[in-house]
C-alpha cells in the first residue's frame, strides 16, 4: 500500500489548522504590519518545494508556503473581525 496521499492529506489538515491560531496571535500582538513576513516565508517555501525531489516533502513545503500566503488575506480579515468585536483587541498595542 501507498500511504503518501494520506500523509499529505493529514499534513495539509494540520498545517492549515496550525495557521489559524498563528494568524489570530499575530494580529493580536503585531497587527497587519507583519504581512511581509508571511509573504517572504510563503515564497521561500514555494521556491524550496521546486527543488526537492521527494514528492512528500515537496508537497508539504508547497502546502505550507501557500498557507503562509493565504494567511496574509486572513490577517487583514482578522483585523476586521477584531474591529467588529468578534475577537479581543490587544489593549497594549497602538492600532
Amino acid at each position: 500500500m501507498y500511504f503518501q496521499g494520506i500523509i499529505i492529506a493529514v499534513a495539509t489538515f494540520l498545517i492549515i489548522g496550525a495557521f489559524h491560531p498563528i494568524v489570530i496571535k499575530t494580529e493580536y500582538y503585531w497587527g497587519v504590519r507583519c504581512w511581509p513576513v508571511f509573504a517572504a516565508i510563503g515564497c521561500t517555501l514555494l521556491i524550496a518545494s521546486l527543488f526537492v525531489s521527494t514528492t512528500l516533502i515537496a508537497a508539504i513545503l508547497g502546502v505550507t508556503g501557500c498557507s503562509s500566503l493565504w494567511s496574509i488575506l486572513e490577517l487583514f480579515q482578522q483585523r476586521e473581525r477584531v474591529r467588529k468585536g468578534w475577537f479581543p483587541k490587544n489593549p497594549k498595542r497602538a492600532s
